[in-house]
């Protein structure tokens, strides 16, 4: 069963940064359709982050300060993120997609606050 396991999620100040890590088992990354961060707020909806899909797209919301990256050796995909918000806070997942499979992590909290 393919499982997608986040890291690296917890309690940083306003203007912070954090990693966020997700590794992947049995599904390997190199055959994915797509792959991304999305975050959920409390009572907002589900919204992509940065996602790749051929190429690298990033919601206006963090332009500049978010990088994705993917690492097929490892089979992981990070997200760094900089001079981290308060509205930054959210429950922040991995996903993937593949032949019309789409694959969720269980999440990681990330909460910014002074």
């Amino acid at each position: 069963q393919v499982q997608l396991v986040e890291s690296g999620g917890g309690l940083v100040q306003p203007g912070g940064s954090l990693r966020l890590s997700c590794v992947a088992s049995i599904i390997n990354i190199f055959s994915v359709d797509s792959l991304g961060w999305y975050r959920q707020a409390p009572g907002k909806e589900r919204e992509l982050v940065a996602g790749i899909i051929g190429r690298i797209n990033y919601a206006d919301s963090v332009k500049g300060r978010f990088t994705i990256s993917r690492d097929n050796a490892k089979n992981t995909v990070d997200l760094q993120m900089n001079s981290l918000k308060p509205e930054d806070t959210a429950v922040y997942y991995c996903n993937m997609r593949r032949s019309g499979f789409t694959y969720w992590g269980q999440g990681t909290q990330v909460t910014v606050s002074s």
